[in-house]
């Protein structure tokens, strides 16, 4: 038990308490070897000092000197140092003295001895004093160098740094002990925080990566720091733009596409654009692409840059471009036939006696051909307007070489103006299908117009329908121009034309659109197109025949 006790209070006594102890001892140790040696020295002294009496007097009582070994008076009177010691009887009376001559070389050595043993004392003390505070303090410093390194690895964010203070003991070692109870916390709470900032990271780059806009996220220097798959396409960016400042983004073209509005972005107060944020159309790839940019804020409403929210309006800027082009083109086309059906409508009833028969009916005629094209047109702007809206068309089931047939028949006229023929060729025994016939059968016409329109005179146009695996495919070729294949994505969009020689026949660009939306969104169906320059075109739909 007691020797558990002694073990205990050693562990619980520091290194300092140790060495001040050990200097304790050390310094007792050496005053008193000192002190030893120093009285040793005195009293080998003393041991000598019979070498060094000069006389002994013995007086009475009256101070005459009874003996004296003293050769004259002088040696009496000498700067010897005398000792004095009175004399007493047995009875204890005062009998006399005596008077002992010392030479002077005792007392110096005595005197030299003491002042010598003195010195060495304290010299040592010293010695061992100063020695303990410097190992002391260089004990101290160790600890505190230790202790600064810890929490300079706290400081850099390395939470779980441990100090080791196996040869530390009281208060340093709790010290320590803290120190390490605190950074094992830390580092606990780190990793909790770093997994659900984690989460919530992941949860928000899922979410930018899903938005369908594109999203840049910048910080106060104008770094990227996240951006979303969408804004990396519309931004056309091969390389990966995190940590690059968004100012010095080039497009293809080599223009900084940002530089200026971001400018303009800096230059408004923060809290203007709070209220709204900055707006701007940017080109980029020849692309229209529609920028927001807003501030972000911390929870303490500290500036942390701002969010750039790109939209592609390239087709949208594009459907405006053909809309003004659709309403002058349809504005034109409008206006010739009015102006002709005005015009021969007011020749005929003001001259009519003055025109032959033959007059006559050619004007009829032309009124006629100009009503039928003005139905057509009218025609297109109102399919456009219902078919847009998605409404569900009814649907009986039917036999689609039929409905080709009878629009083929409509359109001899049509054909016969150029002198072409339509060869209609179906494979027997179609399989009736569910369609909706006056939907089908406007989509037929529009092919079948066109094909008419842009065929060469006195050539031919080819009708086919065949069953194609689960599909009926129906095609219409002719022998026109011919379309380049970069168009063919274009082609079936509203109000598209092809600035060629094709845009010399008239038209208001919804047709192809028009078949689209009837065979893909009303039929569940595909519409394609094959074409070479110079060689004809094939346009053709494929009708499901299970819907």
């Amino acid at each position: 038990m007691v020797q558990f006790v002694v073990m205990k209070i050693k562990r619980n006594i520091s290194n300092q308490n140790k060495l001040i102890i050990l200097a304790i001892v050390i310094s007792t140790v050496l005053i008193v070897l000192s002190a030893l040696l120093g009285i040793t020295k005195v009293k080998n002294e003393l041991n000598k000092s019979y070498r060094t009496i000069s006389y002994i007097t013995f007086k009475n009582l009256k101070g005459d000197i009874i003996y004296s070994t003293a050769n004259k008076q002088s040696d009496s009177d000498s700067q010897d140092t005398k000792i004095t010691t009175l004399v007493v009887d047995k009875n204890g009376n005062h009998a006399g003295s005596v008077v002992v001559g010392l030479n002077n070389n005792l007392a110096k050595n005595i005197t030299q001895t003491t002042k010598k043993s003195i010195l060495i004392v304290f010299s040592v003390i010293w010695f061992v004093f100063t020695f303990v505070i410097i190992v002391n303090s260089i004990l101290i410093k160790r600890e505190l160098i230790i202790l600064h390194h810890g929490v300079k690895a706290i400081e850099k964010g390395k939470f779980g740094t441990l100090l080791n203070y196996n040869q530390s003991s009281g208060e340093i070692k709790d010290l320590y002990d803290a120190f390490n109870k605190m950074s094992k916390k830390l580092h606990s709470y780190e990793e909790q925080n770093i997994d659900t900032i984690t989460l919530e990271r992941n949860k928000l780059e899922a979410v930018l990566m899903s938005i369908a806009n594109g999203v840049v996220v910048c910080d106060s220097n104008d770094c990227i720091t996240m951006i979303n798959y969408a804004a990396q396409k519309i931004l056309d960016a091969d390389e990966n733009l995190i940590n690059t400042t968004i100012q010095n983004y080039k497009d293809s073209k080599g223009s900084f596409c940002f530089e200026e509005n971001i400018a303009i972005f800096k230059d408004t107060p923060l809290e203007i654009m709070e209220k709204k944020p900055l707006e701007c159309n940017i080109e980029i790839n020849d692309n229209v692409i529609k920028a927001l940019i807003s501030p972000t804020y911390s929870k303490n409403h500290d500036y942390l840059g701002y969010i750039i929210v790109l939209i592609d309006m390239t087709k949208e800027a594009e459907v405006d471009r053909l809309k003004s082009a659709f309403i002058s083109n349809v504005s034109h086309e409008l206006r010739t036939p009015v102006t002709i059906l005005s015009s021969y409508a007011d020749t005929l009833y003001t001259c009519s006696n003055e025109l032959s028969d033959e007059e006559q009916k050619e004007f009829i005629a032309t009124i006629n051909q100009e009503v039928v094209r003005l139905n057509d047109m009218v025609n297109d702007i109102l399919d456009f307007s219902r078919l847009e809206t998605n409404l569900e068309l009814e649907k009986e089931k039917g036999n689609i070489a039929e409905t080709i047939s009878k629009i083929i028949k409509s359109h001899k006229i049509l054909a016969d103006e150029k002198n072409i023929e339509v060869d209609f060729s179906y494979e027997q025994n179609l399989p009736e299908i569910l369609y909706n016939e006056q939907s089908i059968e406007r989509v037929i016409s529009n092919l079948l117009t066109n094909a008419i329109k842009y065929s060469k005179q006195n050539s031919k146009v080819f009708v086919g329908a065949v069953r194609s695996n689960s599909y009926i495919k129906v095609t219409v070729k002719d022998n026109g121009i011919g379309i380049e294949k970069k168009y063919f994505d274009k082609i079936f969009e509203r109000f598209y034309r092809i600035e060629n020689q094709v845009h010399t026949i008239k038209g208001t660009g919804l047709g192809l659109h028009l078949v689209k939306v009837a065979i893909e969104n009303h039929h569940q169906g595909k519409v394609f197109v094959e074409s070479k320059l110079n060689e004809g075109s094939t346009f053709g739909f494929m009708l499901p025949l299970d819907v």
